[in-house]
């Protein structure tokens, strides 16, 4: 079963946006389930997503939020989990700076 298709046409796009994101920064990766959730490993889990009622979840992992705090500034965000607002646009460039940097 596509767990995509839980979910309506609009957040299978934003789902499906993401993945490509990571795949294209992240070519060796291997996508898995973990969690429950979308993920993808690389020396180990690389970063988790998720979609909720009002926002995606996008886990990168503690030292990811630190070093970008400044980029995240605006979004909600804790310890390794940043929130993306269904209401706003996707920072697609922001999710590549982070996926690169968890990949080095």
């Amino acid at each position: 079963m596509n767990i995509l298709l839980i979910f309506s046409v609009e957040i299978q796009t934003i789902l499906n946006t993401i993945r490509e994101t990571i795949r294209n920064n992240a070519p060796e990766a291997i996508e898995t389930i973990s969690y429950s959730m979308p993920a993808f490993k690389f020396h180990g889990m690389l970063v988790y997503f998720a979609a909720y009622n009002r926002h995606i979840g996008f886990y990168p992992g503690v030292l990811a939020i630190e070093s970008f705090k400044n980029e995240l500034k605006g979004l909600k965000n804790a310890k390794g989990t940043i929130q993306f607002p269904l209401d706003k646009p996707l920072p697609i460039d922001l999710i590549s700076k982070i996926v690169q940097f968890r990949v080095t």
